[in-house]
């Protein structure tokens, strides 16, 4: 379920407006069609998720195991023992793979976690072809529930979003990082309709191939109907330059998380983000029960994006 739209190259661009021009002209003479064709490109990691996850050199230190989960094979990655040690579980984003945060293990294992990373299905080594938001909380609840309640979990893009709607009786983690955190899938939706040029009359059997498949609807899938219930402490990292999911959605979290926090940085964007430094060391200052960010604060009159 893309929510990040990324300047494409040459021969992107051209596929890019060949797809545009396709949309434009079966928006008027097939319109259910089309927007179920949308709707299932909506649904399709890019294929760069497998190529940079098999980029990746072996880690000797890791060992990798496979679950099954709704007829898919989800690839996991585990540093140390989950089952006597405290543990820290990843979530990458959308068209990324959970091998995207080798920058992270080294620190975490020094604070005495073993540490969990897994792909999503159609990302990296995972079986499967198309993936929404539900199947990526899914996913995420499914993993945590194999390894058992994670000390921390740390969760990156469209994965923060899937992180919270993971958390609940089934599953939860005792504090959540959230990085660059997508909030809004109605919102994700139009930046996607404005990228493809899908006309608007289309958004309504669009978002009809996503119940179908999903049994959910959009407005489910809102995360500030979500976050006032989370109980455990929460720290949400948001880049006031991210282009892709831009800083208020992570500014929304905290203020309808009663016990987050907010962490602002700038110059980073979407995707270094994650690697920055100073971010991990940041939060490995949460993990360790330090105050970090900042506490925003809502009321029933400015819901979300006013000071």
């Amino acid at each position: 379920m893309s929510t990040v739209m990324r300047r494409p190259g040459l021969a992107a661009r051209f596929k890019l407006a060949t797809v545009r021009t396709s949309f434009a002209l079966g928006g008027r003479l097939a319109p259910r069609r089309t927007a179920d064709r949308a709707a299932r490109l909506f649904a399709t990691p890019f294929a760069s998720s497998r190529a940079r996850a098999r980029a990746v050199p072996p880690d000797p230190s890791m060992r990798r195991e496979t679950l099954a989960l709704n007829g898919e094979f989800i690839a996991t990655y585990v540093w140390g023992n989950p089952a006597t040690q405290p543990y820290v579980l990843l979530v990458h984003g959308w068209s990324s793979f959970g091998l995207r945060f080798l920058p992270w293990i080294e620190r975490l294992r020094a604070l005495g976690y073993a540490v969990v990373a897994f792909d999503q299905p159609g990302h990296g080594f995972s079986s499967g072809h198309y993936c929404t938001l539900p199947e990526f909380a899914d996913t995420v609840r499914a993993v945590g529930r194999h390894y058992g309640e994670a000390e921390l979990a740390i969760a990156h893009s469209l994965g923060g979003a899937a992180l919270v709607l993971a958390q609940g009786e089934a599953w939860r983690a005792r504090k959540l990082v959230l990085v660059a955190p997508a909030a809004d899938m109605d919102a994700a939706t139009t930046r996607y309709f404005r990228f493809v040029r899908l006309g608007e009359h289309l958004r309504r059997p669009f978002y009809g191939w996503l119940v179908k498949r999903t049994g959910l609807n959009v407005d489910d899938l809102q995360m500030h109907r979500h976050v006032p219930a989370l109980g455990q402490p929460g720290l949400i990292v948001h880049d006031l330059d991210d282009a892709d999911v831009p800083w208020e959605e992570g500014e929304r979290y905290a203020r309808h998380w009663p016990s987050a926090r907010l962490l602002t940085t700038q110059g980073l964007g979407h995707h270094r983000v994650l690697d920055a430094p100073h971010v991990i060391e940041a939060v490995l200052a949460f993990a360790r029960d330090e105050t970090v960010g900042e506490r925003v604060v809502a009321s029933a009159n400015l819901p979300f994006g006013v000071a």
